[in-house]
Order: structure tokens, then C-alpha cells, then sequence
């Protein structure tokens, strides 16, 4: 048998032989590429196609769960995709952010970012996540007020009553705090070196319990947030002493701040926003800061925030990262200036 027979080669269809153009095979090259492009493209535009579950590093009932829902049924509405409000109590909210920062970064895990988000990083020695690297920042939701407030069967009706029955009862009186970085620990913990008063701290695993004990009388005092404690103020069942701000409520003007009720200078103002993982795409980050700052500029929420004191900020990512660095610098100062050691 003759081994000199001519080879026959049997082309792909579509690309061609080394006989053929070779701009042939550039512009079929670019084609695939430019289809590639589209589908990608589709497939960004049609997110989100499954619910997005909305981890709150605490319990129902509290200003960060209010906060989250109202945004949740916005965010629905506005996406055509259900958001569902997955709450993650516990230690200090570090359980519910442990969640977010390990979940996948496929933008269908969005975290709500509490004020302990920032002061964690500080006041534990050791945490599960990296408060600097495993986070996206998503947007700044809003900053706010803390409203300090007592058992109504404590006789004083002020700010500078409270401080002379602290000073003459030492290690009697007690408030309730989630403990950790809470502000509910850190305004009464700066409140004390103010005033150089002894006031035992309870810590509580839900600002909820806390308060039901505050109003119970288990405990006396109780620092939270606005949306928190303004009902239990308005329905008597607590009175109100000062507001953390450095300016008045405008939901509740009649109450002084602290600074000017006997403490010049004092002030903490809480904040929130929202988280993805790290490494979430870019264009799912910029969608989701979109669709919360038109939630954030709608009716619906704007009003409901106001009612209660909170202040909306909103924002792009970058700004929302800054915050946080900004604000972990004046903590870090505020913590070590109380003598808080990292757990």
C-alpha cells in the first residue's frame, strides 16, 4: 500500500484553514467575544432573579429590625424579588455578621451593618470576620440619637438629678446593654466618666429584654435608640432624661439633650447601613446602593424614620467606607478614653 496518498483535513465549521483569510478567523474571534459581552450583560440585568435574604445582627423589635423592614418591603416592591428579613441575634451582633461575611458573594446575602459594626473591631480582642477586608460597604442608611431614659419609679425627672442620686448611691443603680461595642454600653459608659459615677452594667442578649426590664424596674436605666424607647416614653411606661445628640430631636423637641441638660460636650450619635460580602460585583454593589437610596427617598420610609428621629443619609459606597474608617478612628479613641479593655 502506497504511503504517498495526499492528507485530508476536515475543517471546523466555521474556522478556517491555514489556506483561508485569517480575517476571517479575527472577525469570527471578535463575534464570539462581542456574544460573550451580551450575555454577561443579560445575565447582570436580570439579577435579582431569586430572593435576597436581609441578615440583621439582632433581635425583632428593635430599631435595627425596624429599620431593616421597612426597607425590605421597599426593596421588594421596587425589584419585583421578595427581600427577607433573616434576624441573627446574639453576641453582640457578631453571630448575625459572621453570616454575612462568609456568605457567597453573589449579592443574594445583603447585611445590615449596626452601629457595633464599627466599635467590634475594637472593643474584642478576636472576632470570626475582619471588619476591614471581608466586607463590601453598600450605602449609609442613616445616623441617629440615643435616648436616655429611666424606670418611672426612680424619683429624678433630669439629667443632673440623676448624676446627684448616682453620686450619693454608688453601685446601686444598674442599666441594661447588649455589652460589647453596643451603644447602649458606650453612652452610659462615657455618661459615667463624665460624671464620675458608679452605675453597674447588665448585660442582656436583646435591647428588647433590656428594656422590659428597665421598665420593669429590674434595672433603672436604659440608653438605646430612638425607634426603640420613644413608644415606651410616649405610653409613660418610661421618662425620658436626655437625648445623645449634640442638637434636640425634632420627634421629640421637648427633651433636652444631654450636653445642655448638665453635660457640655456630650455625645453619641449612632449610625447603620448596609453590607455585601467582599468580592460581590461591582455592578450588583452599585444596584443594590441604587434601589436602597430610592428606598430611602421614598414616603413610605422617610417619614416613618423621621417619626422616630432618625436622621436618613444615604450615599455611594465609597462614602458609606469612609464613614466607617472615620468613625473607627473616634470610637477607638472614645473606648480606650473609658478604660473599655478588648474582651
Amino acid at each position: 500500500m502506497s504511503n504517498n496518498r495526499k492528507r485530508v483535513t476536515y475543517p471546523i465549521q466555521g474556522i478556517p484553514t491555514c489556506g483561508q483569510n485569517y480575517l476571517g478567523f479575527l472577525q469570527l474571534f471578535a463575534a464570539v467575544a462581542l456574544y460573550g459581552m451580551g450575555v454577561a450583560n443579560v445575565l447582570g440585568q436580570s439579577y435579582p432573579s431569586k430572593p435576597i435574604r436581609l441578615i440583621v445582627p439582632s433581635a425583632p423589635g428593635g430599631s435595627p429590625d425596624f429599620h431593616a423592614r421597612l426597607i425590605a418591603i421597599e426593596l421588594s416592591r421596587q425589584m419585583g424579588q421578595s427581600v427577607v428579613v433573616d434576624n441573627r441575634a446574639g453576641a453582640s451582633g457578631i453571630i448575625g455578621l459572621e453570616v454575612i461575611a462568609k456568605a457567597a458573594p453573589d449579592g443574594y446575602t445583603l447585611g445590615y451593618s449596626p452601629f457595633n459594626f464599627i466599635t467590634n473591631s475594637i472593643v474584642f480582642a478576636k472576632l470570626p470576620y475582619d471588619a476591614a477586608k471581608d466586607f463590601q460597604p453598600v450605602v449609609l442608611q442613616n445616623t441617629g440619637a440615643n435616648l436616655l431614659a429611666v424606670t418611672p419609679t426612680l424619683p429624678v425627672h433630669s439629667v443632673q438629678e440623676l448624676v446627684e442620686y448616682a453620686r450619693a448611691q454608688p453601685g446601686k443603680l444598674s442599666y441594661g446593654t447588649l455589652g460589647g461595642g453596643a451603644s447602649t454600653l458606650l453612652a452610659i459608659e462615657l455618661f459615667k466618666i463624665m460624671t464620675n459615677t458608679q452605675i453597674v452594667q447588665v448585660s442582656y442578649k436583646s435591647v428588647q429584654q433590656a428594656i422590659t426590664d428597665t421598665i420593669a424596674g429590674q434595672v433603672q436605666i436604659i440608653c438605646d435608640n430612638m425607634p426603640s424607647i420613644s413608644p415606651h416614653v410616649r405610653a409613660g411606661r418610661l421618662r425620658a432624661l436626655g437625648i445623645t445628640t449634640l442638637k434636640r430631636s425634632l420627634a421629640m423637641p421637648d427633651i433636652p439633650t444631654i450636653a445642655e441638660a448638665g453635660l457640655p460636650g456630650f455625645e453619641v450619635a449612632t449610625s447603620s447601613g448596609y453590607l455585601l460580602p467582599a468580592r460581590t460585583p461591582h455592578d450588583i454593589v452599585l444596584r443594590l446602593n441604587s434601589e436602597i437610596n430610592k428606598a430611602l427617598s421614598s414616603a413610605a420610609v422617610s417619614e416613618k424614620f423621621a417619626a422616630n428621629g432618625t436622621v436618613i443619609a444615604g450615599g455611594t459606597p465609597e462614602q458609606f467606607a469612609e464613614f466607617l474608617r472615620r468613625e473607627t478612628t473616634k470610637w477607638a479613641g472614645v473606648i480606650k478614653a473609658a478604660g473599655i479593655k478588648p474582651q
